[in-house]
């Protein structure tokens, strides 16, 4: 797990911005030490964690619970989106030293607290966990480890007996180890006495108890708020949402950017990205490369063995792109899988041709991102695992530009969450592309949109107007085609799939 100081780049919020502690990875023995480093950079500052962990180690998850609890900190469930530069990329300094912070912005879709993270975040003053994040429970995992020691004693003979004078070890040898799946009554006394100490009722340890080390237990919001597990159903804008620092009196996380600027986020990263206005923030810019159809398999683990599954579609609309798609249906064997868009538009006449091989295939489609898990498909040496690449989807940073409207009006059921964006302006090709959208059964409205908007000038267009030019078939986000969950729904979604049990094994959340 590594800690980040990250200040809002939500447009808007500038001068005076919230900020907060991004924590993500796994926690390990020495990340105590890491956030007591940066504890100390902070003097005494009071600002929220957002954690996005799978668990790891019991030990040093409960030194972070009372760290946090000794700070006086909130914490919430999310993922931080880094904007320009993120930590560990090359040439690219945030708070390293200089206590300047890292830009971006801070969503809970997708983002989870499994196994021994829910006993960090029990530490926190307000317990934050959105209605898209996740936070799950399963038993503990002791790993025992053997060695062989070797000593040397040295000793002197007094009167016929042994006196012992010294002994040392000499050498050591693995002896190889052994797992226990249940915790020991010693354990469950400590992590009872921790959970009291914490506010937090008994039932989460009787759900981690009843839940096998091998499985993950999602806790449903009412079941963690009556736990005392979280402290309010709110969503994780409570810490971080970018109007917050207008709040009186301001609250403790938020801070004003000096008179001469806004605090520096980036060091000697030279020619640094910057969108061109006003396109939208925050989140990864889109490439300029032709788009590309990738089948992608849910990895959140609280779906496995039944995952849902979908088509990732990002980048350039091109010349090629509908016979690039009608390509990679033909292989899936007339599945219908969801299509997950983001892309900054392109050709028109293929957008078109794109749009109506959606409709005649009887695809639903979402704006959002795919975050892909182990290796992004545009790398040389990234290949899928039977075929399937796995990951998540995100609806923050994700845009849908231009002609990428006009192929998004071919799906049967249309999603754009509130956290995307959705950019239109005049293309040209008039009387083809109303006669299309005619043929979609979409709104006057959104041609007339699309044209009040000048080809330099683009408009965004709002939640409220896309449904009521009838370009979204509803007010959900891509959680509803591609969510951990759908696949215990009833009935079940086309789109879910059980995979042989030698792959579900695989993918198996990580032990604790």
């Amino acid at each position: 797990m590594r800690f980040i100081v990250v200040r809002s780049s939500a447009p808007g919020c500038e001068p005076n911005c919230p900020e907060w502690i991004s924590a993500e990875g796994t926690i390990e023995a020495g990340t105590p030490a890491l956030f007591r480093r940066l504890l100390n950079t902070l003097g005494g500052r009071q600002l929220p964690i957002v954690v996005n962990s799978p668990g790891g180690n019991v030990d040093a998850a409960l030194q972070l619970g009372r760290m946090i609890r000794k700070n006086k900190l909130d914490i919430a469930v999310g993922i931080t989106e880094f904007s320009g530069c993120s930590p560990g990329m090359k040439n690219c300094r945030g708070n390293d030293a200089k206590q300047q912070p890292y830009s971006g912005v801070a969503y809970d879709s997708g983002a989870m607290c499994n196994s021994a993270c829910p006993l960090m975040f029990a530490g926190g003053v307000r317990r934050i966990v959105g209605e898209w994040a996740y936070l799950g429970v399963h038993q503990i995992t002791t790993t025992f480890r053997r060695e062989q020691l070797l000593y040397r004693t040295t000793y002197r003979i007094v009167n016929g007996k042994k006196k012992i004078i010294s002994t040392r070890i000499v050498s050591r040898k693995n002896a190889g180890s052994y797992k226990t799946y249940e915790m020991s009554k010693a354990v469950e006394k400590r992590l009872s006495a921790y959970l009291k100490e914490m506010g937090v009722e008994q039932g989460m340890l009787d759900v981690m108890k009843a839940t096998p080390a091998s499985d993950i237990r999602q806790i449903e919001p009412d079941d963690m708020l009556q736990m005392k597990l979280v402290t309010s159903l709110d969503s994780l804008d409570l810490l971080t949402e970018k109007t917050m620092c207008r709040r009186k009196p301001v609250p403790a996380n938020c801070r004003e950017a000096p008179s001469n600027g806004k605090p520096a986020e980036v060091a000697n990263l030279e020619a640094a990205p910057l969108p061109a206005a006003p396109a939208p923030a925050p989140g990864p810019q889109i490439q300029e490369q032709e788009m590309r159809f990738v089948v992608v398999r849910g990895s959140n683990p609280l779906c496995n063995p039944d995952c849902p599954e979908w088509i990732s579609a990002e980048g350039t609309i091109a010349a090629g792109t509908a016979a690039k798609l009608r390509q990679l249906l033909d292989t899936i064997g007339g599945r219908r899988l969801p299509m997950v868009v983001n892309s900054p538009g392109g050709d028109v006449q293929a957008a078109l041709a794109a749009g109506r091989l959606i409709r005649e295939r009887g695809l639903d489609v979402a704006v959002a991102r795919t975050d892909f898990l182990d290796c992004d498909p545009g790398k040389a040496d990234c290949e899928p695992t039977e075929g399937l690449y796995s990951g998540l989807t995100i609806d923050a940073g994700a845009q849908c530009d231009a002609a990428c409207a006009v192929m998004i009006a071919g799906g049967i059921r249309r999603l754009v969450g509130a956290e995307a964006h959705f950019l239109v302006h005049s293309m040209g090709m008039e009387e083809k592309v109303r006669a299309y959208l005619d043929e979609m059964a979409i709104g006057s409205g959104f041609f007339a949109a699309m044209q009040s908007a000048q080809f330099s000038k683009h408009r965004e267009l709002s939640q409220g107007e896309l449904r009521e030019f009838g370009l979204t078939t509803g007010p959900q986000s891509v959680d509803a085609l591609t969510g951990a969950t759908i696949c215990t729904s009833s009935p079940k979604p086309d789109n879910c799939r059980v995979l042989p049990a030698a792959s579900a094994e695989a993918e198996a959340p990580a032990k604790l």
